[in-house]
């Protein structure tokens, strides 16, 4: 999908409709910024997967942690909870 000058004229001419012309500034920076930070994480996730990768028996094992370490906090804060209630 080719966009050529006319279309991105188009474009821009409804945007400075819809928004107008004090807005538009703002709106163009706070794309360009969420572009960057969807790249910035892109690049950071392919870092980390390159640095260490998992090899299944690793990835087994640490979702056992993780998932017995939510359930032990879990249980931790019924037992608050409990305590608070019959107190």
């Amino acid at each position: 999908m080719n966009l050529g000058a006319s279309e991105l004229l188009l474009i821009l001419g409804i945007a400075l409709l819809i928004f107008g012309p004090s807005k538009l500034p703002g709106l163009g920076k706070s794309l360009g910024e969420a572009i960057r930070g969807f790249k910035k994480g892109l690049n950071d996730d392919e870092t980390l997967a390159k640095a260490r990768p998992l090899n299944e028996n690793e990835n087994k094992s640490s979702e056992r942690v993780s998932t017995s370490q939510a359930t032990a906090e879990s249980s931790r804060q019924e037992q608050k909870t409990t305590d608070k209630s019959h107190s």
